[in-house]
């Protein structure tokens, strides 16, 4: 409801966690890093603090590992201008949706019924994932992105469509478990 009350643009996106993150980065860091950071093609980073800079959600309590980043090639120029990309990444235990989906449906009666997005999944006869109903933040961390970095990282949404049938651009895959002093700590819970 904070993201819907501050007329935040990102509020009625399935994907709330990572969205309610970057809405709090926006609200309380805005006064030591510029919000929004620069802008690649049609991918604008999150923050700039000397580097670009994205916010990240991780669920820890998953098989996962793996991060999905940003748009590989705005990535990779923001690299090549700065040298590195940071990432502020909030690791968290989730918790999902009920077999009977009373969270999906409070959200969509919330937006004002489905999205043309859901409707187009509906029609397709496609899979509706479970949707994350909470969020137990544990840990904040610092990830810096550099191109030898790059070079072990995975690619994600290949060959994906956006909702309107065009091609979704190739995005990063981190693997949480191939980094080491890339990885600060800065705040446990």
């Amino acid at each position: 409801m904070d993201m819907k009350n501050a007329n935040f643009v990102h509020w009625k996106q399935m994907e709330w966690i990572g969205f309610y993150f970057q809405f709090l980065c926006e609200k309380y860091l805005s006064e030591i890093i510029q919000i929004p950071g620069p802008k690649y093609a049609n991918v604008k980073f999150d923050g700039f603090k000397d580097i670009p800079l994205d916010f990240k959600t991780h669920a820890m309590n998953t098989s996962s590992h793996q991060i999905i980043v940003n748009d590989s090639e705005a990535i990779s120029m923001g690299i090549k201008d700065y040298g590195e990309i940071g990432l502020i990444l909030a690791l968290g235990e989730v918790l999902y949706n009920d077999e009977n989906r009373t969270f999906q449906k409070w959200h969509e009666e919330l937006k004002g019924g489905l999205s043309k997005y859901s409707m187009e999944r509906i029609k397709r006869g496609a899979w509706s994932r479970l949707r994350k109903t909470s969020f137990n933040l544990k840990q904040i961390s610092f990830i810096r992105l550099t191109d030898n970095i790059l070079i072990n990282c995975g690619s994600f949404q290949t060959d994906f469509r956006n909702a309107n049938g065009t091609p979704r651009k190739a995005k990063v895959l981190l693997d949480l478990e191939k980094i080491d002093e890339e990885l600060i700590y800065l705040i446990e819970f």
